[in-house]
């Protein structure tokens, strides 16, 4: 049993610099005075096939999504906010992000395809 307990705290103590060495997404590190760099977020095309404003959901027709490891499809998004609801008609051509959060795939970015 001490031996178990030893491998434990050796295991514990040799990732303890690297959990204090992370510094938190966004934020700049002491060894550097630059901004750090923003990932883009990828944005899918799509067509608007419903519009839900009753139920905050949207119908879109999609390409794959790549964040999500998903085939293109017809599916039903919440979105994120409201006000995205009041952007989109039926058939128009869009740009948007949908993410996985706590299990649903709400839209959280949206604009207008030209």
């Amino acid at each position: 049993m001490k031996h178990v307990f030893a491998i434990v705290a050796a295991c514990f103590f040799a990732a303890a610099p690297l959990v204090v060495a992370q510094t938190p997404l966004g934020a700049k590190s002491e060894a550097s005075a630059s901004p750090t760099k923003v990932t883009p977020t990828l944005l899918s095309v799509g067509e608007v096939r419903k519009v839900d404003k009753h139920s905050g959901k949207l119908t879109i027709r999609h390409g794959a999504l790549s964040n999500l490891n998903m085939p293109a499809m017809t599916m039903v998004f919440r979105v994120k906010d409201p006000a995205m609801l009041d952007q989109v008609k039926e058939g128009d051509k869009i740009k948007f992000t949908a993410d996985k959060i706590n299990g649903s795939f709400p839209v959280i970015e949206l604009a207008p395809s030209k």
